[in-house]
C-alpha cells in the first residue's frame, strides 16, 4: 500500500518504535562496561537493606490494587554482584553464570540449570508477608528480581555510574544479557510492572521482606528480613480530578500514531529509584513529571524499576509488539497533560521534536560536519553483522480502518547489530534537495574512521506522528506461502534507526549503555542538514507493522501455514562481516472467515511467544 508523489518518489510508510521502554530515572553519564579493576573484588558481599521504615501506598477506588513498593534493595559490597545470562540458541534453554573479578583476573560460577527461564530476572527471589494490624497475615507471595533495577550508590567512594544496563530485556528472542549490581550500589528488589496489584483494603500494616533460601544460599545472603510499615490509603480520581474519572473511562487504553506507534499510557507514579544516585536532577526522566503529579493528584501507579520494556535504555518508545506500554511517570514532553487520563489522541503522540512516544530526551548522534570526499573505500576492519529476529507479537485485526470484512496480519519485528562493530550511516543533505545521500562509516580499532562508502539515500516524512528522517531499504518484511514463496510484502521499507532492544549484551563489544534511543533526537528534524544513525553492537531495532501497508493484508488469503519473513539488509547496501544471517522465519497459521480471521502461532522451538 505505497504512494506515489507528484514527484514520482515512493512515500514508504514509517515505523512503530517498540517499545520499549522504560522511563527509569538514569544516572549521568555514560562509562566502559569493563569492570573497574582498583575496586572490583571477588565474592562480592550483598545484603538485603530497606531504605525506609514506613511507606504510603495509594489505592484508587476506581481501579483497586497497590503496587508493593517496599523500598527494599539488595547492596553489593566488596566488588560487583554480576550475572551473565545467555542461551546458545533458541533450542537451546537460558543459563546464567556468576562473573567474579579479582583486579585483571575474571572467573566464572555456573549457576543451577533452570535457575532462570528467561531474560527478566531471578524468579521467586524476594518473599513478601504482609500482616494487618491485629497480626494476621493477609498476604504472601513470592517476587522476581532484576538486578539491572533502578539503583543507587550507598557510600560516597562507590563508583560514580553503574557499569551495568538500565533493565532485564523481555524481547522474547533475547539471546544473552548481562544483570548487575555495581560495587556500593543497591538495587531495588520491587519487581515493578512485572509485579501485580495486591488487594489490601485502607488501613495500616506491616510488611515482612526477606531472600529467599535458595538465593541465600547460593549467593551468601545474610537471612536479614526487612519489616516496613506500610499505611495504605484509599483514594478517588472523580474526587480529587471532577470529572477525570469519567473521562479516563471512556478513553482507550492507548492510541495509535499515524507512525504506527501506540499511545503512551499516562500512569503517574513514585519517581527516582536512582536519586540515590549522583545524577544531576535533569537526568531523572521522571524527574519533570513527578512535579506534575503533585500538582494534579494523579493515581500513583508505581513505574517498573526495570521498567517493561526492551532492556536496551533507559528510554521509552511504544508500539512493543505483545507488551503493553510500560507505565513510568509522565513523559516530560507532556508533563502538562492531566495525568488521570490514560491515553493521547494521534495528534498528541508520535515522533516530533523533543518527543518520541514518551520517551526522555536522549543525546543525539553528531553526524560528521560535512560530506566525506575523496575516494570511496571498503576497508579491511570490524563491520557490523546485522542479523533479523523471528516476528512476534502476531495478531489479526482490522488495520485501525472502518472497512468491513479486511483483515490484516499484524506483527513486530527486530533487525539487530551482532557486531563486532557498530553500523554508522550519516546522511548529508544538498541544498534544496527532498533526499539525503547516505553513506556507511568504518572505523579501525582504536575509533578512528578510515573509510566510507555510499549506501542509498535517507528520505523525510512529513505526516503528523512520524516527521523524522528514514535510512531507506534497512528491512523488508514478507509473508510467505507454506512452499516459502511470497505472498504477500510489506509496504515498509524505509527505518529511522534507533537502539531499542537488548538483544545480546554478551557479544564482542556490546554497548551496555547506546545513545541514539529516542527517534525524536536519533532521526532528525525537517531542517536538518545532515543526520546521524547508528545501531549499536548488542543492540536491536524493533517496529511493529500494526497499519495498512505496514501489515500483510490477508483477506484474500486462503487459511493455512504461511512464515512471516524479516529480511535485513534486503538489497546488500550495507557493508556487513556476514550476509547469510539476515533472514529470519515464524511459522503461522491462518484460519477463519473472512472478516473474522484468526492465526494460531506455534512456538519456535523453546520459545512459545506469539
Amino acid at each position: 500500500m505505497m504512494t506515489r508523489s507528484p514527484q514520482g518518489r515512493t512515500s514508504r510508510l514509517t515505523r512503530p518504535p517498540i517499545a520499549v521502554a522504560a522511563a527509569v530515572a538514569v544516572t549521568a553519564g555514560v562509562v566502559a562496561a569493563a569492570p573497574d579493576a582498583k575496586t572490583a573484588e571477588p565474592s562480592p558481599k550483598l545484603s538485603l537493606i530497606a531504605a525506609t521504615t514506613s511507606v504510603t501506598l495509594d489505592s484508587w477506588k476506581e481501579d483497586p490494587g497497590v503496587y508493593l513498593d517496599l523500598g527494599t534493595y539488595l547492596t553489593s559490597e566488596n566488588g560487583a554482584f554480576e550475572l551473565k545470562v545467555t542461551r546458545k540458541s533458541y533450542k537451546d534453554p537460558v543459563l546464567a553464570t556468576q562473573v567474579l573479578r579479582n583486579g585483571k583476573k575474571t572467573t566464572t560460577k555456573a549457576l543451577p540449570a533452570g535457575l532462570v527461564k528467561d531474560f527478566s530476572g531471578l524468579p521467586d527471589f524476594a518473599q513478601i508477608s504482609v500482616t494487618d494490624a491485629a497480626g494476621k497475615t493477609v498476604l504472601k507471595q513470592t517476587e522476581a528480581f532484576c538486578p539491572n533495577n533502578a539503583s543507587g550508590r550507598v557510600r560516597p567512594d562507590a563508583p560514580a555510574n553503574s557499569k551495568y544496563p538500565q533493565s532485564c530485556p523481555v524481547n522474547p528472542f533475547t539471546l544473552g544479557s548481562v544483570w548487575g549490581v555495581e560495587n556500593g550500589w543497591a538495587s531495588n528488589t520491587y519487581a515493578g510492572y512485572y509485579a501485580k496489584p495486591v488487594q489490601l483494603a485502607a488501613g495500616t500494616y506491616t510488611a515482612k521482606i526477606s531472600v529467599t533460601k535458595k538465593y541465600r544460599d547460593l549467593f551468601g545472603i545474610p537471612n536479614k528480613p526487612q519489616s516496613v510499615k506500610v499505611t495504605v490509603r484509599e483514594r478517588s480520581w472523580e474526587a480529587e480530578e471532577g470529572s477525570g474519572s469519567a473521562a479516563r473511562s471512556a478513553a482507550p487504553r492507548s492510541s495509535q500514531s499515524a507512525d504506527g506507534h501506540q499511545g503512551h499510557q499516562a500512569h503517574g507514579g513514585h519517581e527516582g529509584h536512582q536519586q540515590a544516585a549522583d545524577a544531576p536532577a535533569s537526568a531523572h526522566s521522571g524527574n519533570a513529571a513527578a512535579s506534575a503529579h503533585a500538582s494534579h493528584g494523579a493515581p500513583a501507579r508505581p513505574e517498573a524499576p526495570a521498567a517493561r520494556t526492551t532492556g536496551a535504555t533507559p528510554t521509552f518508545n511504544v508500539g512493543h509488539g505483545p507488551y503493553p506500554p510500560a507505565p513510568p511517570a509522565l513523559p516530560w514532553a507532556l508533563k502538562k497533560e492531566s495525568l488521570q487520563r490514560q491515553a493521547f489522541s494521534a495528534a498528541k503522540v508520535g515522533d516530533r521534536p523533543g518527543q518520541t512516544d514518551g520517551s526522555r530526551q536522549a543525546p543525539a548522534a553528531q553526524p560528521n560536519a560535512k560530506r566525506p570526499t575523496g575516494k570511496a573505500t571498503v576497508p579491511d576492519v570490524p563491520k557490523p553483522d546485522l542479523r533479523s529476529l523471528p516476528a512476534y507479537g502476531i495478531t489479526v485485526s482490522d488495520g485501525y480502518e472502518d472497512v468491513p470484512g479486511k483483515d490484516y496480519l499484524a506483527f513486530s519485528a527486530n533487525v539487530w547489530n551482532a557486531g563486532p562493530a557498530k553500523l554508522v550511516v550519516d546522511g548529508f543533505r544538498s541544498p534544496g534537495k527532498e533526499l539525503m545521500d547516505a553513506y556507511q562509516y568504518f572505523y579501525d580499532a582504536k575509533g578512528k574512521q578510515v573509510g566510507y562508502t555510499p549506501t542509498g539515500t535517507m528520505e523525510w516524512d512529513p505526516r503528523p506522528g512520524h516527521e523524522h528522517w528514514h535510512f531507506t531499504d534497512f528491512a523488508s518484511y514478507r509473508l510467505l506461502k507454506a512452499d516459502k514463496k511470497e505472498s504477500v510484502r510489506s509496504g515498509k521499507e524505509a527505518f529511522c534507526l534507533a537502539n531499542t532492544d537488548a538483544v545480546d549484551y554478551t557479544v564482542k563489544n556490546a554497548n551496555w549503555h547506546p545513545d541514539n534511543t529516542d527517534l525524536s533526537t536519533a532521526c532528525g528534524q525537517e531542517n536538518s542538514i545532515s543526520v546521524r544513525e547508528v545501531l549499536d553492537v548488542g543492540s536491536g531495532d524493533t517496529y511493529t507493522q500494526d497499519l495498512p501497508g505496514q501489515s500483510f493484508d490477508i483477506t484474500g488469503l486462503p487459511n493455512g501455514t504461511y512464515y512471516i519473513q524479516v529480511l535485513a539488509n534486503p538489497e546488500n547496501r550495507l557493508k556487513e562481516t556476514n550476509y547469510k544471517n539476515n533472514s529470519a522465519l515464524r511459522k503461522v497459521v491462518l484460519g477463519g472467515k473472512k472478516g473474522a480471521r484468526t492465526v494460531k502461532v506455534p512456538a519456535h522451538d523453546l520459545v512459545n511467544a506469539n
